[in-house]
């Protein structure tokens, strides 16, 4: 049975060396290769598609966000309108019923009045 060889130094560094360019070589096979690069260009292509896609949503989006900030201006102005509308109905039911309290209390000093001369007419008798 043979006894067991320790490689040297030298040895070492050779495999060493040999394996880094045959792995090297392995590299530079695989990227000359035209099917990776077929793949490539596809996986760019998609990469492509994707972004146009994106921006496409993109425009959409801020296109819809307008068109909810024209709407949103148009509600706006829909309730000022509204609030403006009932504050003039408010001012305009307060004024008739100040003038209702008035007439009523019109009414009631006649009435008063009216009942006090025919006090007086009667004290008098004439």
């Amino acid at each position: 049975m043979p006894s067991f060889r320790s490689p040297d130094v030298l040895e070492r560094r050779n495999n060493a060396a040999a394996v880094k360019k045959a792995m090297l070589e392995k590299f530079k096979a695989a990227a000359q290769d035209p099917t990776l690069e077929e793949q490539r260009l596809k996986r760019l292509a998609i990469a492509e598609a994707r972004d146009a896609r994106m921006a496409e949503r993109e425009a959409a989006r801020k296109v819809r966000e307008a068109e909810l900030a024209v709407l949103a201006a148009a509600e706006a102005e829909t309730k000022a309108e509204a609030a403006e509308l009932e504050a003039l109905i408010a001012t305009e039911k307060q004024a008739a019923e100040e003038a209702l309290l008035a007439e009523q209390k019109a009414a009631r000093d006649a009435r008063y009045a009216a009942r006090k001369s025919a006090k007086k007419e009667r004290r008098r008798g004439y």
